[in-house]
Protein backbone atom coordinates (compact mmCIF):
# COMPACT_ATOMS: atom_id res chain seq x y z
CA UNK A 1 0.00 0.00 0.00
CA UNK A 2 1.47 3.15 -0.84
CA UNK A 3 1.96 5.80 1.99
CA UNK A 4 0.47 8.86 2.48
CA UNK A 5 1.04 11.80 3.29
CA UNK A 6 1.02 12.73 7.34
CA UNK A 7 -2.20 15.03 8.21
CA UNK A 8 -1.85 18.45 9.60
CA UNK A 9 -1.89 18.59 12.99
CA UNK A 10 -5.53 19.40 14.74
CA UNK A 11 -5.22 21.71 17.41
CA UNK A 12 -8.67 23.37 17.56
CA UNK A 13 -10.65 24.11 14.60
CA UNK A 14 -9.42 24.18 11.62
CA UNK A 15 -6.52 22.53 11.15
CA UNK A 16 -3.12 24.36 11.29
CA UNK A 17 -0.18 23.62 9.09
CA UNK A 18 3.02 22.46 10.64
CA UNK A 19 5.12 26.38 10.27
CA UNK A 20 8.16 26.35 7.92
CA UNK A 21 10.41 27.39 10.79
CA UNK A 22 9.78 24.10 12.57
CA UNK A 23 11.16 21.87 9.54
CA UNK A 24 14.05 24.10 9.41
CA UNK A 25 14.22 23.72 13.39
CA UNK A 26 13.83 20.02 12.86
CA UNK A 27 16.54 19.97 9.85
CA UNK A 28 19.17 21.84 12.16
CA UNK A 29 18.82 19.52 14.73
CA UNK A 30 18.50 16.41 12.45
CA UNK A 31 22.16 17.53 11.20
CA UNK A 32 23.43 18.35 14.70
CA UNK A 33 23.71 22.04 13.91
CA UNK A 34 21.58 22.41 16.51
CA UNK A 35 21.41 20.57 20.30
CA UNK A 36 17.86 18.48 21.48
CA UNK A 37 17.35 21.28 24.43
CA UNK A 38 17.78 24.29 21.18
CA UNK A 39 15.17 22.37 19.03
CA UNK A 40 12.77 21.85 21.79
CA UNK A 41 13.48 25.45 23.38
CA UNK A 42 12.58 27.22 19.68
CA UNK A 43 9.60 24.73 18.79
CA UNK A 44 8.28 25.95 22.32
CA UNK A 45 8.01 29.33 21.20
CA UNK A 46 5.27 28.73 18.93
CA UNK A 47 2.86 27.28 21.85
CA UNK A 48 1.76 31.23 21.88
CA UNK A 49 -0.12 30.31 18.12
CA UNK A 50 -1.50 27.38 19.60
CA UNK A 51 0.71 24.75 18.74
CA UNK A 52 1.75 22.17 21.46
CA UNK A 53 5.32 20.73 21.43
CA UNK A 54 4.23 17.02 22.04
CA UNK A 55 1.75 17.46 19.12
CA UNK A 56 4.62 19.00 16.85
CA UNK A 57 7.37 16.46 17.79
CA UNK A 58 5.23 13.37 16.98
CA UNK A 59 4.43 15.00 13.48
CA UNK A 60 8.32 15.83 13.20
CA UNK A 61 10.00 12.99 13.96
CA UNK A 62 9.56 9.93 11.84
CA UNK A 63 7.18 7.07 12.38
CA UNK A 64 8.16 4.54 10.24
CA UNK A 65 4.94 2.51 9.81
CA UNK A 66 4.52 4.94 7.06
CA UNK A 67 7.09 4.14 5.22
CA UNK A 68 6.46 0.61 3.94
CA UNK A 69 5.27 0.56 -0.08
CA UNK A 70 6.91 -2.81 -0.94
CA UNK A 71 6.60 -5.45 1.82
CA UNK A 72 9.71 -7.97 3.15
CA UNK A 73 7.55 -10.61 1.93
CA UNK A 74 6.76 -9.55 -1.52
CA UNK A 75 6.50 -12.53 -3.78
CA UNK A 76 8.54 -10.64 -6.37
CA UNK A 77 11.85 -9.81 -4.13
CA UNK A 78 14.17 -11.55 -2.06
CA UNK A 79 15.59 -9.61 1.01
CA UNK A 80 18.52 -10.75 3.12
CA UNK A 81 21.57 -9.16 4.61
CA UNK A 82 25.31 -10.00 3.21
CA UNK A 83 28.54 -8.84 4.38
CA UNK A 84 31.67 -6.81 2.75
CA UNK A 85 34.81 -6.79 3.06
CA UNK A 86 35.91 -2.93 4.01
CA UNK A 87 39.87 -3.06 4.26
CA UNK A 88 40.60 0.63 4.21
CA UNK A 89 37.35 1.78 6.04
CA UNK A 90 35.70 -0.90 9.28
CA UNK A 91 37.24 -3.69 8.18
CA UNK A 92 34.16 -5.35 7.67
CA UNK A 93 30.75 -4.56 6.37
CA UNK A 94 27.23 -5.33 6.63
CA UNK A 95 23.95 -4.72 4.16
CA UNK A 96 20.44 -5.10 3.17
CA UNK A 97 20.48 -6.99 -0.09
CA UNK A 98 17.36 -7.15 -2.17
CA UNK A 99 16.67 -8.89 -5.47
CA UNK A 100 14.19 -9.23 -7.98
CA UNK A 101 12.73 -12.46 -7.83
CA UNK A 102 13.28 -14.49 -10.28
CA UNK A 103 16.19 -12.71 -11.86
CA UNK A 104 16.15 -13.99 -15.37
CA UNK A 105 19.62 -13.27 -16.77
CA UNK A 106 21.59 -10.43 -14.98
CA UNK A 107 19.97 -7.29 -13.41
CA UNK A 108 21.70 -4.11 -13.13
CA UNK A 109 22.33 -2.87 -9.56
CA UNK A 110 22.12 0.08 -7.70
CA UNK A 111 23.62 1.13 -4.19
CA UNK A 112 21.61 2.68 -1.78
CA UNK A 113 22.74 5.14 1.12
CA UNK A 114 20.88 5.57 4.21
CA UNK A 115 21.00 9.50 5.92
CA UNK A 116 22.91 10.37 8.81
CA UNK A 117 21.36 7.24 11.65
CA UNK A 118 21.85 4.45 9.83
CA UNK A 119 20.03 1.83 7.87
CA UNK A 120 16.92 2.22 8.91
CA UNK A 121 13.19 1.22 7.79
CA UNK A 122 12.64 3.72 5.03
CA UNK A 123 16.09 3.22 3.42
CA UNK A 124 15.55 -0.74 3.49
CA UNK A 125 11.83 0.00 1.58
CA UNK A 126 13.60 1.96 -0.57
CA UNK A 127 15.72 -0.71 -1.34
CA UNK A 128 12.84 -3.29 -1.49
CA UNK A 129 11.35 -0.23 -4.10
CA UNK A 130 14.11 -1.06 -6.42
CA UNK A 131 14.44 -4.48 -6.18
CA UNK A 132 10.72 -4.36 -7.18
CA UNK A 133 11.38 -2.38 -10.17
CA UNK A 134 14.23 -5.08 -11.45
CA UNK A 135 17.21 -3.33 -9.98
CA UNK A 136 19.52 -5.67 -7.19
CA UNK A 137 19.59 -3.19 -4.79
CA UNK A 138 22.02 -2.87 -1.74
CA UNK A 139 21.92 -0.90 1.38
CA UNK A 140 24.60 -0.97 3.81
CA UNK A 141 24.46 0.16 7.12
CA UNK A 142 27.05 2.50 8.58
CA UNK A 143 26.69 1.46 12.13
CA UNK A 144 27.75 -2.14 11.77
CA UNK A 145 30.40 -1.75 13.28
CA UNK A 146 28.52 -1.16 16.33
CA UNK A 147 26.17 -2.91 16.33
CA UNK A 148 23.91 -1.66 13.57
CA UNK A 149 20.36 0.67 13.01
CA UNK A 150 19.56 0.70 17.21
CA UNK A 151 15.58 1.04 16.09
CA UNK A 152 16.02 4.54 17.09
CA UNK A 153 16.91 7.94 15.16
CA UNK A 154 18.62 10.00 18.31
CA UNK A 155 20.44 7.01 18.80
CA UNK A 156 21.58 6.12 15.52
CA UNK A 157 22.76 10.08 14.98
CA UNK A 158 24.76 9.79 18.05
CA UNK A 159 26.33 6.64 16.96
CA UNK A 160 26.93 7.44 13.20
CA UNK A 161 28.76 10.75 14.97
CA UNK A 162 30.78 8.78 17.16
CA UNK A 163 32.65 6.91 14.04
CA UNK A 164 35.29 8.15 12.38
CA UNK A 165 33.90 9.92 9.04
CA UNK A 166 36.91 8.54 6.22
CA UNK A 167 36.26 5.17 7.34
CA UNK A 168 32.61 5.54 6.77
CA UNK A 169 33.16 6.69 3.46
CA UNK A 170 35.36 3.76 2.82
CA UNK A 171 33.03 1.77 3.65
CA UNK A 172 30.36 2.70 1.51
CA UNK A 173 33.31 2.78 -1.62
CA UNK A 174 34.26 -0.86 -0.45
CA UNK A 175 30.64 -1.44 -0.79
CA UNK A 176 30.13 -0.09 -4.14
CA UNK A 177 33.25 -2.25 -5.36
CA UNK A 178 31.17 -5.17 -4.10
CA UNK A 179 28.15 -4.73 -5.52
CA UNK A 180 29.80 -3.71 -8.75
CA UNK A 181 30.65 -7.62 -9.07
CA UNK A 182 27.99 -8.90 -7.46
CA UNK A 183 26.48 -12.31 -8.52
CA UNK A 184 23.83 -11.93 -11.45
CA UNK A 185 24.57 -7.92 -11.72
CA UNK A 186 25.26 -7.30 -15.34
CA UNK A 187 28.58 -4.92 -14.39
CA UNK A 188 26.47 -1.60 -14.03
CA UNK A 189 26.68 0.35 -10.92
CA UNK A 190 24.46 3.43 -9.75
CA UNK A 191 23.83 4.98 -6.45
CA UNK A 192 20.87 6.78 -4.72
CA UNK A 193 21.20 8.76 -1.41
CA UNK A 194 19.68 10.72 0.78
CA UNK A 195 20.75 13.73 2.96
CA UNK A 196 24.25 12.55 4.06
CA UNK A 197 23.87 9.11 1.28
CA UNK A 198 23.21 12.40 -1.52
CA UNK A 199 26.60 13.41 -0.30
CA UNK A 200 28.38 9.67 -0.51
CA UNK A 201 26.95 9.42 -4.08
CA UNK A 202 28.71 12.72 -5.13
CA UNK A 203 31.68 11.24 -2.94
CA UNK A 204 31.22 7.89 -5.00
CA UNK A 205 31.22 10.01 -8.35
CA UNK A 206 34.04 11.86 -7.44
CA UNK A 207 36.31 8.84 -5.92
CA UNK A 208 35.07 5.63 -8.36
CA UNK A 209 34.55 7.71 -12.06
CA UNK A 210 35.28 4.41 -13.97
CA UNK A 211 33.07 2.13 -11.90
CA UNK A 212 29.93 4.49 -10.96
CA UNK A 213 27.71 4.27 -14.21
CA UNK A 214 25.12 7.02 -12.52
CA UNK A 215 24.52 8.48 -9.22
CA UNK A 216 21.03 10.72 -8.00
CA UNK A 217 21.63 12.61 -5.00
CA UNK A 218 19.04 13.67 -3.00
CA UNK A 219 19.21 16.49 -1.45
CA UNK A 220 23.36 15.66 -0.74
CA UNK A 221 25.97 18.40 -0.36
CA UNK A 222 29.08 17.64 -2.97
CA UNK A 223 32.61 15.92 -2.61
CA UNK A 224 35.31 17.86 -1.39
CA UNK A 225 36.10 20.75 -4.55
CA UNK A 226 39.76 18.88 -5.00
CA UNK A 227 37.95 15.68 -5.61
CA UNK A 228 35.10 17.02 -8.43
CA UNK A 229 37.11 17.22 -11.11
CA UNK A 230 37.38 13.45 -11.45
CA UNK A 231 33.82 13.37 -12.25
CA UNK A 232 32.50 11.40 -15.18
CA UNK A 233 29.20 9.46 -13.85
CA UNK A 234 26.10 10.82 -15.05
CA UNK A 235 24.31 12.78 -12.27
CA UNK A 236 20.90 13.44 -11.79
CA UNK A 237 20.72 15.54 -8.94
CA UNK A 238 17.19 16.36 -6.82
CA UNK A 239 17.07 19.17 -4.19
CA UNK A 240 13.92 20.42 -2.52
CA UNK A 241 13.44 24.16 -3.24
CA UNK A 242 12.75 24.35 0.57
CA UNK A 243 16.25 23.20 1.70
CA UNK A 244 18.54 26.74 1.62
CA UNK A 245 21.23 24.86 3.52
CA UNK A 246 21.97 22.19 0.52
CA UNK A 247 20.72 24.82 -1.98
CA UNK A 248 23.87 27.03 -1.14
CA UNK A 249 26.01 24.44 -2.39
CA UNK A 250 24.62 23.67 -5.53
CA UNK A 251 25.73 27.19 -7.91
CA UNK A 252 29.72 26.13 -7.07
CA UNK A 253 29.15 22.40 -7.49
CA UNK A 254 26.88 23.02 -10.92
CA UNK A 255 30.53 25.21 -11.85
CA UNK A 256 32.52 22.57 -11.19
CA UNK A 257 30.25 19.95 -12.93
CA UNK A 258 30.11 22.09 -16.17
CA UNK A 259 34.01 22.77 -16.02
CA UNK A 260 34.46 19.07 -16.59
CA UNK A 261 31.51 18.56 -18.63
CA UNK A 262 29.74 16.18 -16.64
CA UNK A 263 26.47 14.80 -18.19
CA UNK A 264 23.83 16.11 -15.14
CA UNK A 265 20.63 17.17 -14.68
CA UNK A 266 19.46 19.10 -11.43
CA UNK A 267 15.62 19.08 -10.56
CA UNK A 268 14.82 21.67 -8.34
CA UNK A 269 11.43 20.75 -6.23
CA UNK A 270 8.58 23.57 -5.80
CA UNK A 271 7.60 24.00 -2.25
CA UNK A 272 9.80 20.22 -1.16
CA UNK A 273 11.49 20.59 2.38
CA UNK A 274 14.86 18.73 3.15
CA UNK A 275 14.28 15.07 3.46
CA UNK A 276 11.01 15.39 1.01
CA UNK A 277 11.20 11.75 -0.33
CA UNK A 278 11.07 10.21 3.26
CA UNK A 279 7.30 9.28 3.43
CA UNK A 280 7.77 7.95 7.44
CA UNK A 281 7.72 12.02 8.29
CA UNK A 282 5.38 15.47 7.80
CA UNK A 283 7.80 16.65 5.08
CA UNK A 284 7.48 14.11 2.81
CA UNK A 285 5.58 15.77 -0.29
CA UNK A 286 3.97 13.26 -2.08
CA UNK A 287 3.62 14.64 -5.51
CA UNK A 288 7.45 16.16 -5.77
CA UNK A 289 8.46 12.31 -3.81
CA UNK A 290 7.10 10.56 -7.08
CA UNK A 291 8.06 12.88 -9.33
CA UNK A 292 11.45 12.50 -8.38
CA UNK A 293 11.26 8.63 -8.36
CA UNK A 294 9.81 8.50 -11.56
CA UNK A 295 13.13 10.44 -12.76
CA UNK A 296 15.03 8.13 -11.01
CA UNK A 297 13.73 4.99 -12.10
CA UNK A 298 13.84 6.27 -15.46
CA UNK A 299 17.41 7.68 -15.11
CA UNK A 300 18.60 4.15 -13.90
CA UNK A 301 17.21 2.25 -16.84
CA UNK A 302 18.31 4.39 -19.32
CA UNK A 303 22.52 4.30 -18.20
CA UNK A 304 22.28 0.74 -16.35
CA UNK A 305 19.73 -1.80 -18.03
CA UNK A 306 22.10 -2.70 -21.05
Amino acid sequence: MKAKSPEPIEIGSPKLPIPQEAFDWYDEYAHGIIDRRTFIARLSSLTAAGFSVPILLNQLMPNYALAEQVSFNDPDIKAQFKKFDSPAGHGQGRGYLVTPRPIEGQAPTVLVVHENRGLNPYIKDVARRLAKAGFIAFAPDALHPVGGYPGNDDEGRALQRSLDRAKIEQDFIAAAKFLKQIERGNGKLGAVGFCFGGYIVNLLAATLPTELDAGVPFYGTPAAKELRKNIRSPLLIQLGELDGRVNATWPEYEQDLKAVEVDYAMHMYAKANHGFHNDSTSRYDEANADLAWSRTLTFFKQHLDH
